[in-house]
């Protein structure tokens, strides 16, 4: 794909469309469903306090994925909320589906970490703002 730019551009774009949406839809889903989240949070152990900035990171971090705009820094703070969420919600051994969801918040933070190192491509509004 390295010498093909066009698809090499367009699979990042595709590639940010669908790491975003996972992020973008839970992020909502929490505003409107936040007292329930808020309770799971606090049965969790963790302070409710949080769930405003989960929210925010959630949300922005999604949207700012894909839009492609400040691509690189929103990629590793999702990277560190992927790593942050496995350990502290999904890091359950005795429990089949909490370790599922926790290796696959392990393969999102890879897919960050990936674009974080790769940027949005030319179709992102990183690209537009830098070409001008």
């Amino acid at each position: 794909m390295a010498n093909h730019p066009v698809l090499c551009d367009t699979s990042k774009l595709i590639g940010r469309v669908l790491l975003s949406l996972l992020f973008i839809i839970a992020g909502w889903g929490k505003l409107g469903e936040y007292a329930m989240t808020e309770e799971f949070m606090v049965s969790m152990g963790l302070p409710a306090l949080l769930l405003p900035l989960v929210i925010l990171v959630e949300l922005a971090g999604g949207l700012s994925v894909l839009l492609g705009f400040f691509t690189r820094f929103s990629a590793i703070l999702l990277f560190l909320f992927c790593l942050v969420s496995a350990g502290m919600v999904h890091f359950v051994p005795d429990d089949s589906g909490e370790m599922t969801s926790f290796m696959k918040n392990l393969s999102i933070a890879g897919g960050f970490l990936l674009l974080a190192c790769a940027g949005a491509g030319r179709f992102s509004l990183d690209h537009w703002i830098r070409g001008k």
